[in-house]
């Protein structure tokens, strides 16, 4: 393998992301020094972060910088080695970004054991979006048995795994997902007791038909309509993790209609970031491993074909076209 390719952010998108702006870049395959690894992805995770990157804006993160590699997560193996903790054949957890072939220098790689727990997993249900659920709903949410937890997004990596944990916890459990065959899968597989089509086109009503206790908890993840229908039937003291607002990726302005819920209903509303508690990391990726390993918790993959296909796969997944953790397939 003497070149490899890699996806670079072109420009910045006005609105809407589109193709032109990223590009495609062939370059040859470097040397490593001492203490650096070559690693060959296998695959790169498409995540919705990456939108709010991609912006000159202030944020919790530094922006997406032009004509450098997209930011992104990505497991692979290690093919050359002169750092002494890796060793040729090494599966390995990294922020590498959209690219086939990276060096580290090994301080924020994470070896991986694939014995039980499939490769891409580390992306997905075992990885940050597993995470991202596992954190929200057991330090922010913290329902208990019986309550009425709601989440959106509910077939997506990060809403699945909240779903299926919190019903493990003993609640009601309804989603919010687009589109019947979405929803089907998120009561029939998952064991939502229920799941809201938006869709079609009566979500206030479909979402009190299938909350009749009203609600104690939410995982947010879209905004806008959805998160306005949940805050209207929040029971006192409930919670809400906010993780992501996907109904406001392109620019667009997100009001809260009903705000005067959090004064009446006395609500508690937190924002997070889930790379801010590194300490809690090792807990949570035991406890959702060892799920995972056992089958307790089900995960579901949208997976593209090679790095030119990424850009693609990520305008999909803004428009809500991939069906669980979506994926690109490097090798």
């Amino acid at each position: 393998m003497n070149q490899y390719q890699r996806i670079v952010l072109a420009s910045r998108p006005q609105g809407q992301v589109v193709n032109e702006n990223f590009r495609v870049e062939t370059l040859p395959v470097p040397d490593i020094k001492e203490g650096e690894v070559l690693v060959r992805n296998h695959f790169l995770s498409l995540d919705p972060y990456m939108r709010g990157r991609m912006e000159d804006a202030k944020s919790y993160a530094a922006p997406q910088a032009l004509d450098e590699t997209m930011i992104g997560g990505t497991v692979g193996e290690v093919i050359a080695s002169k750092n002494p903790r890796f060793a040729v054949g090494d599966k390995v957890l990294g922020m590498l970004g959209w690219t086939e072939v990276a060096v580290s220098d090994g301080i924020l790689l994470r070896k991986l054991d694939t014995t039980h727990i499939p490769l891409s997993a580390y992306l997905g249900a075992v990885g940050m979006p597993g995470l991202t659920a596992w954190y929200g709903l057991t330090q922010i949410m913290n329902p208990k048995a019986g309550e009425t937890v709601v989440v959106s997004a509910a077939s997506g990596a990060v809403g699945s795994v909240v779903g299926q944990l919190a019903k493990q916890l003993g609640c009601r459990v309804v989603g919010i997902a687009g589109g019947a065959e979405k929803c089907a899968y998120v009561v029939n597989e998952l064991g939502f007791d229920a799941c809201v089509d938006y869709k079609a086109g009566q979500l206030e009503t479909d979402l009190a038909a299938a909350t009749p206790n009203g609600i104690d908890a939410v995982f947010e993840n879209v905004g806008g309509e959805v998160f306005d229908a949940s805050l209207a039937r929040m029971n006192p003291f409930g919670r809400v993790a906010l993780c992501g607002m996907i109904a406001g990726y392109n620019g667009e302005q997100i009001s809260i209609k009903n705000a005067r819920v959090f004064l009446t209903m006395r609500v508690t509303l937190r924002g997070f970031i889930v790379s801010e508690h590194m300490d809690l990391w090792p807990q949570g990726l035991q406890e959702l491993g060892a799920k995972v390993a056992s089958g307790k918790l089900k995960f579901r993959e949208s997976v593209a074909e090679g790095i030119a296909s990424a850009p693609d796969a990520f305008i999909g997944l803004l428009k809500g076209r991939n069906f669980g953790k979506q994926l690109v397939k490097l090798t």
